[in-house]
């Protein structure tokens, strides 16, 4: 609930006033929340209309629609960089949630963003898939923009407000709040893995995150290993005392101690929302018109994901192609679409991985392609949340194969959309997904031969195996919804320690 409810934009201060009518001002419009989000994008983009008028319109990421469904109905705050360089636009409401964006410069965007979080965390994160560059100006710019997020948070948080951090963009932000603001009870959640010491322990800066980090009173990761890996972090490189669950920080005064906690939570989708949707007579049509644009093949994969090297997407690739050499998959009856979402095209590594996508693609189109018949329909663009489910409800077999994720949500979207119990999961054992759809066709996607072996036998499992497996995949979708993700999370947030103790 919102302690002060101001209208900021209407509220100014007045130049001329006496200083200390200036401070009543502000105090005045001081908005404070008992619930704050804290995440590298606020939950709306920047876009214009057909007449040139500026609008906010739903973010498509993963996080946002994770969220959406988890902060419907809760009044509460979101701080976040607001997508465009330069100067913030005012705090606003949206839907119900203020909405607090946060600067970047165009140089901040390219060392903290493009930099330090894509060219230097996110490899290391993601077992080194492309080598990972180490600049000390990056470093800079990200622990100024993690405390400039922090002085944020800390503005409109109310007094022993619950504050939710997000993701490994913002792993300075826990210490620098518990700084500015000791009362408030903060958690932070990691989306993505995290690295085995051996990886992390490569970062120049890896005890500053640990000791980042440990400013939380709560840590959430995607799978046990994830948790147990940021525990030997803590031991191994910051010399703590852990145990199992718990990893224990000092004060810098040095004479009290803090518990913080690190655990699993697995994200989950909105299984009710994405379900309806898909049930609904517009998505229903728009599935069987997929089907028929693609000349209704007997069997129709999809393959959706943002274009990243992380995704195996020309693992993916490969093993499809192969396939259609060796004469067991062939257009009409086959075809695949892929859709590669754009993603970080500034980065040199992103744009190296479209040029080699489209490359293989254009190969397999080449060859194997007829009139009328193509081997692999390309998509790099985004789509709709009702567009997507439609291509889940076509889909015959669904391709998730990464070669590292925290979770994906991909493969939990497509589940929940086959209400029908039909349809088959390829999925990566390499996914934080993978530890709990343990009825999909799982397979090793660095092993081409492992892979084109489980596409086949997913395209080839009868009617009564699909169905069997599919049913199981949305049990377990169903019992661990995003609702219960986020409430195990909360919980456990409320649950941990908060006073540091006397040592």
């Amino acid at each position: 609930m919102d302690t002060v409810t101001i209208d900021v934009a209407s509220t100014e201060t007045t130049n001329d006033a006496r200083p200390e009518q200036q401070e009543e001002q502000r105090e005045e419009q001081r908005v404070e929340y008992d619930f704050v989000i804290a995440a590298n994008r606020l939950p709306v983009d920047r876009t214009v209309n057909s007449e040139g008028e500026a609008e906010w319109r739903r973010s498509p990421g993963g996080l946002v629609t994770a969220m959406d469904s988890v902060m419907r109905g809760r009044d509460g705050a979101w701080v976040g960089w607001a997508g465009d360089p330069g100067q913030a636009p005012e705090p606003f409401l949206d839907e119900g949630l203020y909405l607090k964006p946060v600067p970047l410069s165009v140089e901040e965007v390219a060392d903290y963003y493009e930099g330090f979080s894509n060219d230097t965390l996110w490899p290391i994160y993601h077992d080194v898939i492309v080598p990972a560059t180490f600049k000390r100006r990056w470093w800079e710019s990200y622990q100024r923009i993690n405390r400039r997020f922090a002085e944020a948070v800390s503005e409109v948080s109310a007094p022993e407000a619950t504050v939710w951090i997000h993701d490994y963009q913002l792993q300075l932000v826990p210490s620098y709040l518990r700084e500015l603001r000791p009362d408030l009870r903060i958690g932070w959640f990691n989306h993505i893995p995290f690295p085995p010491v051996e990886l992390f322990a490569q970062l120049p800066w890896r005890t500053q995150i640990v000791h980042g980090l440990l400013g939380a009173d709560f840590l959430g990761f995607q799978r046990p290993a994830d948790a147990n890996n940021f525990l030997d972090a803590c031991r191994r490189l910051a010399h703590l005392t852990t145990s199992r669950k718990d990893c224990v920080s000092y004060t810098p005064e040095g004479g009290k101690r803090r518990t913080v906690r690190a655990a699993a939570i697995p994200i989950s989708v909105d299984f009710k929302a994405l379900e309806a949707l898909a049930k609904t007579p517009e998505v229903e049509a728009r599935a069987l018109e997929i089907r028929e644009s693609v000349g209704n093949p007997k069997v129709l994969m999809l393959g959706t994901d943002r274009l990243d090297y992380t995704k195996g997407i020309r693992h993916r690739l490969k093993a499809y192609q192969e396939l259609l050499k060796d004469g067991e998959l062939a257009p009409p009856d086959v075809v695949l679409i892929q859709i590669a979402v754009p993603s970080r095209e500034r980065v040199e590594a992103y744009r190296e991985l479209r040029g080699q996508v489209e490359g293989t693609v254009g190969q397999i189109n080449g060859v194997y392609s007829n009139v009328g018949a193509t081997a692999v329909q390309y998509l790099h663009q985004n789509f709709s949340r009702e567009e997507m489910a439609a291509m889940y409800l076509a889909a015959d077999v669904c391709l998730v194969t990464p070669l590292r994720d925290g979770m994906n949500l991909v493969a939990k979207e497509y589940v929940t959309c086959r209400y029908d119990l039909g349809g088959a999961l390829v999925l990566s054992e390499f996914t934080g997904a993978a530890r709990e759809l343990n009825q999909a066709f799982q397979c090793n996607p660095h092993d081409i031969q492992g892979l084109k072996n489980t596409i086949l036998t997913a395209v080839n499992a009868s009617a009564t195996e699909k169905k069997r497996r599919m049913r199981a995949l949305r049990t377990r979708v169903r019992r661990h919804d995003v609702q219960t993700w986020a409430q195990q999370f909360l919980d456990a947030l409320q649950a941990a320690p908060k006073r540091p103790e006397d040592a």
